[in-house]
């Protein structure tokens, strides 16, 4: 029997905007209430999970193509792409999560994807919100006391509890938990 896929929920925004900080935030929050969430980031400039010396790192750099690394408490798997041109689609990134156990899969980035959405807004940017050109935008998490009409709902940037209880409500519309 298939395990169904978890609801995914983005938080976009440009770089700099706190998506991050605020989803550190609301992961804590999610899970006193009972929810399994998993996280999917993406990022725009190389990055390395281990580092030279550790048996991972050279298993790599001798050429193998996966290295997964595992111990008690947790795994990783490393895929090498060094031929891709494009980022990785986020449905094949989303397919490599265990469903099992997740209630939930919040992501950061992946804007142009097709996917619920709550825009982080931060005024002192300077930036045009993103909503009024993505219908996939459901909410936007702001420092401004208001949005230009016609708006999602705006939720205050600096409330971890009420975003909290939106995604939850977001959540029991689905049908989720």
């Amino acid at each position: 029997m298939a395990v169904a896929t978890p609801p995914v929920l983005g938080f976009v925004a440009p770089s700099g905007s706190g998506k991050t900080t605020l989803l550190c935030r609301l992961l804590p929050l999610l899970r006193a209430r009972g929810l399994r969430v998993g996280c999917l980031k993406h990022a725009h400039h190389r990055f390395e999970v281990d580092h030279p010396g550790k048996d991972s790192f050279e298993l790599r750099a001798a050429g193998a193509e996966q290295v997964l690394v595992a111990s008690r408490r947790r795994w990783a798997l490393m895929v090498e792409t060094p031929e891709a041109d494009a980022d990785p689609d986020l449905d094949t990134l989303l397919a490599r999560l265990d469903p099992s156990g997740l209630d939930l899969v919040l992501v950061e980035g992946f804007k142009h994807a097709d996917y619920a959405k709550i825009e982080v807004h931060r005024s002192a940017l300077g930036l045009a919100p993103l909503y009024p050109e993505d219908p996939a935008i459901i909410a936007v998490a702001s420092d401004r006391p208001s949005l230009p009409a016609p708006a999602p709902p705006r939720l205050a940037l600096d409330d971890p509890e009420a975003i909290a209880g939106f995604v939850l409500e977001w959540l029991a519309g689905l049908g989720g938990r």
